[in-house]
């Protein structure tokens, strides 16, 4: 299933919304935890520093051990954490609740005390349900370590205050990616809708309707886009025009030299000829081709003026299923001659059609020409005339050769002729839906391939019938 340029950008936009909002998201999570997690570690190296400071003013004359057995509120009177004191060596002396440490495994914030710097470390212990954070520091005396503090404390109430801080930034996301999404459908409309107008009038111009114009006034890629697709139609409105004059004048100019062919023809087979056989044949195929080739002059002259508006019809009151007979007594000679089974049905009492009478005719011999034309020896052909909801309905039914499905619906354009197609101009399906047209009705041909044709022409009898 194909995706319209509308879902696709919203899609895209959306995509690009969510990744950023994503992607800043965690960094805005990222930098919170980064915050609370520093402010931890300088609460507990302040307080750490307040109590080396402490034993240094007032304890320093005492060793570590001593304190730790007489004096040992000195480190813990200045903080809430929990306070342990080791030897230089990373080995436990004292913990304010209790707890031992695996020696054998001293921790990077331990190491980094030992060799005099201060370190921090995150991670867990046994003793507690959440992550822990641990400062340690040397206590320095003449520049030696002479052992190290450490203050542990729970992280729970910090990842706490994160994990909250961390939902109301995804619920601000989530509110931005849907205001984005409204916003992007607008965005992606203001870029579908002048598309879809220069769509519609496009479909228009190769539908024929080469006078539509659009519209669009945007100085962008589309409005230029609508500019080009104008200025195509005007240019193609010139070239049909200088196409239907130049076809107009040269069946104007081929008519005198053709009548001319035609009459020297007839005048010479009049003449003592008849023991001349090759001159004989001669001239019947030069008034044979004379005659074929008038009724093309006429029929480009007839196309001439469809297309330039000049055809009127003469319109009057006749037996239309009376017409329909007389067509069918005209052409049976035809059918006879190309052993074709040729069926008129005309229901009977039909009433009065109010029309060009020959203009009518002209379509059904058209239209049965065209039958006779496919249709093999030993198949058949039908016309049928009948009332259809107030409709009359004219239809020409062939066993022939069919049409193509990529031609069926191209038959009636101007001068398209089929692969299978023996006209000679490629105009006479044409002429005749112009004339169905002029008479307010619809003509419609179904076809299948190697199984024949019907052509179906809907008419109102009335003049003033839509």
């Amino acid at each position: 299933m194909k995706k319209s340029i509308k879902t696709r950008l919203v899609i895209n936009f959306m995509l690009i919304i969510i990744i950023t909002v994503v992607i800043l998201e965690v960094v805005l999570i990222s930098g919170v935890k980064e915050y609370y997690y520093k402010n931890v570690q300088l609460i507990l190296t302040n307080e750490i520093e307040l109590s080396i400071d402490y034993y240094s003013r007032y304890f320093s004359s005492e060793t570590l051990e001593d304190i730790v057995i007489d004096d040992i509120d000195v480190f813990w009177q200045h903080t809430n954490a929990q306070v342990q004191i080791l030897n230089p060596e990373g080995k436990l002396l004292m913990d304010s609740l209790g707890a031992k440490n695996d020696d054998t495994n001293i921790l990077p914030d331990v190491q980094m005390a030992i060799t005099g710097e201060k370190g921090s470390w995150v991670g867990n212990v046994n003793y507690y349900d959440s992550p822990v954070m641990s400062v340690s520091a040397p206590i320095k005396y003449e520049d030696r370590v002479i052992g190290i503090i450490r203050f542990i404390t729970s992280l729970k109430e910090v990842n706490d205050t994160i994990f909250t801080l961390a939902l109301a930034i995804f619920g601000m996301g989530i509110i931005v990616v849907f205001i984005s999404g409204i916003v992007s459908i607008f965005l992606a409309n203001s870029i579908v809708k002048p598309l879809k107008e220069v769509t519609e009038v496009a479909e228009k111009m190769a539908n024929g309707q080469l006078r539509v114009r659009s519209n669009i006034e945007l100085k962008d890629e589309i409005g230029k886009l609508s500019d080009t697709l104008n200025y195509m139609a005007e240019e193609l409105i010139k070239k049909e025009q200088l196409k239907n004059d130049f076809i107009s004048s040269i069946s104007h100019e081929l008519r005198t030299p053709l009548t001319s062919i035609k009459g020297w023809a007839v005048t010479l087979k009049s003449e003592d000829i008849q023991e001349n056989e090759i001159i004989v044949d001669g001239l019947n195929i030069i008034e044979k081709e004379s005659d074929r080739l008038t009724a093309m002059v006429e029929e480009l002259l007839d196309f001439s003026r469809f297309v330039s508006g000049r055809i009127k019809l003469e319109k009057d009151e006749f037996e239309i299923g009376n017409t329909i007979k007389m067509i069918g007594k005209q052409l049976r000679p035809r059918a006879n001659n190309n052993k074709i089974d040729f069926i008129v049905n005309v229901q009977q009492d039909l009433g009065i059609f109010v029309g060009d009478e020959n203009r009518i005719k002209q379509v059904l011999i058209n239209l049965l020409d065209n039958a006779f034309k496919f249709t093999a020896e030993g198949g058949k052909v039908e016309l049928n005339a009948y009332m259809d909801n107030s409709l009359l309905t004219l239809e020409v039914i062939d066993s022939g050769v069919g049409i193509p499905e990529e031609d069926l619906s191209k038959v009636k354009e101007k001068f398209y002729k089929g692969k299978n197609s023996k006209s000679h101009s490629g105009i006479g399906l044409s002429i005749c839906d112009e004339i169905v047209k002029l008479h307010n009705g619809t003509m419609e041909i179904f076809s299948v391939l190697n199984e024949g044709t019907k052509v179906e022409i809907r008419l109102p009898m009335k003049e003033d019938q839509i």
